[in-house]
């Protein structure tokens, strides 16, 4: 007597394997186009952030220790121009900054010059109207 092995149909399980396998495929290639997925980007200030409010303490008659502690470090110190500080803010939004809606400040629209005379005193301030308030 011989008998016979019942054994299910191999096609069956290949066609489901294929259909999850294709299923998980579509639905990872879905999946990257969505933001979720997308590349984080960092805000990138440059710059010391001045508002008008810092900038109006700075007084002709000041000198230059007096303005570094109230408005930091200049962007800019010129050696061919040494009697002029220049703070300059350029600001692009990343991920975060736009996710909180803040604008782009760009090409050093927000420009503060303080010009000093031989002696470290503020002679001249230049700009205060570029600054937000």
């Amino acid at each position: 007597m011989i008998k016979t092995l019942n054994l299910r149909p191999f096609h069956s399980t290949s066609a489901l394997r294929k259909m999850v396998i294709t299923s998980i495929l579509g639905v990872a290639v879905t999946m990257s186009g969505c933001s979720l997925l997308s590349v984080y980007k960092i805000d990138l200030p440059q710059g010391t952030p001045i508002t008008q409010t810092q900038a109006q303490k700075i007084q002709v008659g000041m000198n230059q220790n007096q303005v570094l502690y109230l408005l930091g470090s200049p962007a800019i110190r010129d050696t061919l121009e040494p009697n002029r500080w220049d703070y300059i803010y350029d600001y692009q939004a990343g991920t975060e900054g736009q996710r909180k809606g803040i604008a782009d400040v760009k090409n050093a629209s927000q420009h503060l010059k303080v010009y000093f005379d031989n002696n470290g005193i503020v002679t001249r301030i230049e700009g205060l109207e570029s600054l937000p308030k």
